[in-house]
């Protein structure tokens, strides 16, 4: 399927066929100029040739310039074709990603956490306007864990279902620092690509293909 959606292949080959005919246009106007000349210099104070050449090369220089765009905006499409075709064929798997942002859904939302050692960590919840809604203090264990979070605000109440994301701090033992990383995952539910760039999209959460991680085929309900 064509991805041209935001209009920019077409855009570009518009502007190339536009350059092109300009260009020959020009070269035709300026081959006329230089035989005319050429037929009515005068013998005792001929036309300089270097010139005319220095021209000849600007002309086959443009004339390369565009057709190097021509080859770049094939690939271009080329490539946004494959990546399209990619993701639509990921519709239904259930991934894993890179990331801090996933769905509250259904009174749950979940994080994997990587931690480098065992660590205690404070984990801030926020919601998709960046303000805080809750604080959980958890204990991680060296490598990959799951975070769950219940939705439940500092106050008690329940937040509403919507994207939230994290921000994990930890220290270990010894008090120092230590960098956690967050993955989210969900099942694809659907292709987004009106920015010319194949994003996936899990609900209301978007995933770009360069932070997926694992691709699983969806579990049977």
């Amino acid at each position: 399927m064509p991805v041209d959606a935001t209009g920019s292949s077409t855009s570009a080959t518009s502007a190339t066929t536009t350059s092109r005919s300009t260009l020959a246009s020009n070269f035709d106007t300026f081959l006329t100029l230089l035989t005319t000349q050429l037929r009515n210099q005068n013998p005792l104070d001929p036309l300089d040739t270097n010139q005319f050449t220095q021209q000849l090369v600007q002309f086959a220089g443009v004339e390369q310039q565009l057709q190097t765009n021509d080859t770049l905006g094939a690939l271009l499409a080329a490539t946004q074709t494959s990546q399209a075709a990619t993701a639509l064929g990921l519709v239904g798997k259930s991934v894993t990603a890179d990331g801090d942002t996933t769905l509250l859904d259904d009174g749950a939302a979940t994080w994997k956490l990587n931690a480098p050692s065992a660590a205690s960590a404070t984990v801030e919840i926020r919601n998709a306007s960046g303000a805080l809604v809750a604080t959980r203090t958890v204990d991680l264990d060296y490598g990959d864990q799951d975070f769950t979070w219940d939705g439940k605000t500092t106050s008690g109440a329940d937040a509403p279902e919507g994207l939230y994301s994290i921000v994990v701090t930890a220290k270990d033992a010894a008090g120092s620092t230590v960098s956690v990383t967050s993955e989210i995952a969900g099942t694809v539910d659907g292709v987004d690509l009106t920015t010319g760039t194949a994003v996936l999209t899990i609900g209301d959460l978007r995933v770009p293909l360069s932070s997926l991680k694992h691709i699983r085929t969806a579990a049977a309900n």
